[in-house]
């Protein structure tokens, strides 16, 4: 199959992170914000989230993320393996993918 890469700039929330986590390989910029905003919804992530995430980061970091809808930077989502790599410009990011 083809790769499908995501190239993720500014706000990347709840359905967002469905759809990253279903790619083959993440980009992002420093500044770019990732949250599983479901929780502050009171629904469930139901697009594959929860199956996915703890295949791509640390399970606890995973749960804690899912539990709180917490936003995260950039920088954190490749610091903890959402990203590759987190560009300090979108220009770079696109370079990139």
């Amino acid at each position: 199959h083809a790769p499908v890469i995501a190239a993720v700039d500014g706000v990347c929330f709840g359905a967002g992170v469905d759809i990253v986590t279903a790619c083959d390989m993440v980009i992002c910029t420093k500044d770019a914000k990732f949250s599983v905003k479901e929780v502050d919804l009171a629904i469930v992530a139901d697009l594959g989230t929860i199956q996915r995430l703890p295949l791509l980061v640390n399970h606890q970091i995973a749960r804690e993320l899912i539990y709180t809808g917490r936003t995260f930077s950039g920088e954190e989502a490749s610091a903890i393996g959402l990203a590759l790599k987190a560009h300090d410009s979108s220009e770079d990011a696109a370079k990139h993918a």
